[in-house]
């Protein structure tokens, strides 16, 4: 069922014009895309913003709801507003509307380092919602330092809610946080663990379990679950698979 959305979803970021320059960035770039998308679990496609279209789509169902890949591709925005709930569009809407208000604060030499993630509910075709993570970076940019091409990666959510949008920085420890109290980025640092509980969580990824990992690094299987508890506590989650979840899409480990 269609649902109404503000258009600023479609129109915050819409590129007019584009000059002869902009296009020779363009030159087989998207065969390095469909290359990434092979290797990577994650969902990926391109939005032009020129053209307001999807320009790729990977076959990763993970994004697709059911329809084919050249489906979604075809319908583009359409593809939203027949598969996201109406109030997560809201939410995707005042994301969008910040986010790009804040992109164009920043220096034009430094845009393209900075990254946004966000979780919205995606409607399957048996009509059950699942929670995705969707982050979204610049690809290329206009002449005047608006976004023209992004590419964006899907994957299965760790949170339990629709929201959390973040901004990060490329080779920083600073992040800003959405509050959708007052609509406000606020800034904050990524969350640190010391040497010994990224080599309890690296051993974690590996398929270990307390007493292996207590015999690899010689400590008690106690030891572990304090490690562990700092861990969860560091990433505020709850269990060990949200946690490597956390860190690889943080891209702590």
């Amino acid at each position: 069922m269609k649902t109404t959305v503000n258009t600023s979803l479609l129109t915050k970021n819409k590129i007019n014009h584009l000059t002869p320059d902009n296009n020779l960035q363009l030159t087989d770039y998207l065969e390095v895309v469909k290359a990434f998308a092979r290797l990577t679990y994650q969902s990926v496609y391109v939005i032009d913003y020129a053209q307001m279209k999807f320009e790729y789509v990977s076959p990763n169902p993970l994004f697709l709801s059911g329809y084919t890949a050249q489906e979604v591709l075809e319908l583009g925005y359409e593809f939203y507003f027949n598969n996201v709930p109406e109030s997560d569009l809201k939410l995707l809407t005042l994301i969008n509307e910040t986010g790009f208000d804040f992109f164009a604060k920043l220096p034009e030499s430094q845009r393209k380092n900075y990254n946004i993630t966000y979780d919205f509910n995606l409607i399957k075709k048996d009509g059950k919602p699942v929670l995705i993570n969707h982050k979204l970076t610049p690809l290329f940019l206009t002449d005047d330092g608006r976004i023209w091409k992004a590419m964006c990666l899907v994957a299965i959510s760790n949170n339990q809610n629709a929201g959390n949008a973040i901004i990060d920085k490329q080779g920083s420890d600073e992040v800003w946080k959405f509050n959708l109290e007052n609509g406000i980025w606020a800034k904050v640092l990524k969350p640190k663990l010391n040497e010994r509980e990224l080599e309890v969580l690296r051993l974690y990824a590996q398929g270990l379990t307390i007493n292996q990992i207590a015999d690899k690094i010689f400590v008690a299987p106690d030891t572990v679950k304090y490690y562990r508890r700092r861990i969860f506590d560091s990433f505020n989650v709850g269990n060990i698979v949200e946690a490597l979840s956390y860190a690889v899409n943080n891209k702590i480990i």
